[in-house]
């Protein structure tokens, strides 16, 4: 084949030339033959003298450039395994980091929304606290305008009179007056004294006037309208603000899916021609092989036969006569199964390798297969989400 081509184009020695270990055994076992009834009962045998001859330089050198030409084959092959292994490697690792990012931006996400909720549950709680300040505060205006009207009834002096403070005084003032010696001196130096009222005056004082009530309630339901229509307000604007982020989260998540959907849309095209080219090429390596291994059976027949013609030529030729003549024929036939045999070895390790790669194609697509099933599981699941 490939080797008795090279073979021939660079005259290599006669393809009929073997290795002397490879002579048929049944030769090895019994006595030593003689080449016929007058020969010489000293002569050794076919295999004692075959042992003594040496290969030629030609082929010699022939199996060393074979060799290193395997040797170097085998080298790139190495190094194109480490080359791919490296690349796999890469693209492993950048997986890996781009599903942590992305697992990463899920977390914010998460993080971002929930921040959005409390920033919304805070904002109902101040809105709650402003009501309840504003109830407060027309509460306190009721207070105020109701202790006014108990002073102005009750005709109090104003020493007896108490004034609470909102807030304590940046600096305490003590005014210093001279102590009155007398009471009634007082009272007419100041100007302060009043007429107490009689007990009947003082009831129809204390019956309030219809015109202020209803100034009183009209003044206090004003406040709790504009109280009650800020709170409106603000509880439209928190309402508009929730809506906005929630539609707005809505499409990042729809932005996510469909990106999401598309990323495995184009995963399951790439695997699905992976898939294709694998089984293409699985096909094509069983083809191969199985041609490899019919046409090694068939050199391997062949070889036999031409075994079988070669060492019926050495019966005949050890009958025929001439020592020198036979030992001429014996190397010629030595020559042929040597190459044959050298044949019959590359054909085994070709073989060989067609079953490791065939092997390896097989885990591979079932690899593939087992991937595209898991893709396929997980697209339905994405669009049963979608539905």
């Amino acid at each position: 084949m490939a080797s008795a081509a090279k073979s021939k184009g660079r005259k290599s020695p006669n393809p009929k030339r073997t290795n002397i270990s490879q002579l048929d055994q049944s030769q090895d076992e019994g006595p030593p033959r003689k080449l016929g009834e007058k020969g010489s009962p000293d002569l050794p045998s076919i295999n004692e003298r075959l042992g003594h001859l040496r290969p030629s330089r030609e082929l010699l050198e022939y199996y060393r450039k074979k060799i290193a030409e395997y040797d170097e084959e085998h080298d790139h092959m190495v190094s194109k395994l480490e080359e791919y292994k490296i690349t796999y490697e890469e693209q492993h690792k950048l997986q890996w980091e781009l599903r942590q990012r992305e697992e990463e931006i899920v977390e914010l996400q998460k993080a971002l929304s929930d921040m959005q909720i409390y920033l919304f549950q805070e904002r109902e709680h101040v809105l709650r606290l402003y009501s309840e300040n504003d109830r407060l505060k027309i509460r306190e205006l009721e207070d105020k305008k109701k202790i006014q009207q108990l002073l102005s009834l009750s005709g109090t002096t104003e020493s007896e009179i108490t004034y609470f403070m909102k807030e304590p005084p940046a600096k305490a003032i003590v005014e210093q007056k001279k102590r009155p010696t007398t009471a009634p001196n007082n009272n007419l130096r100041n100007g302060m004294k009043k007429k107490q009222l009689p007990v009947s005056d003082r009831r129809q004082s204390m019956s309030p006037n219809p015109e202020e009530k209803y100034k009183h309630d009209n003044e206090v339901l004003v406040l709790q309208v504009e109280a009650l229509q800020a709170q409106l307000q603000e509880q439209t604007k928190i309402a508009k603000e929730q809506v906005e982020a929630l539609m707005e989260d809505r499409r990042v998540k729809e932005e996510e899916l469909e990106t999401r959907r598309q990323r495995d849309e184009a995963k399951i095209h790439t695997l699905t021609e992976k898939l294709h080219k694998t089984q293409d090429l699985l096909y094509e390596s069983t083809k191969d092989f199985l041609e490899l291994r019919y046409q090694g059976r068939a050199n391997e027949r062949q070889w036999m036969a031409e075994k079988d013609r070669l060492l019926r030529e050495l019966d005949s030729a050890k009958d025929k006569g001439n020592g020198q003549d036979s030992l001429l024929n014996m190397s010629v036939a030595t020559e042929a199964r040597a190459h044959y045999a050298e044949e019959v070895k590359t054909l085994d390790y070709q073989l060989q390798q067609a079953q490791k790669l065939a092997e390896m194609y097989r885990e591979q697509v079932i690899q593939l297969e087992d991937e595209l099933s898991r893709i396929r599981e997980e697209g339905d699941v994405t669009r049963e989400i979608f539905k």
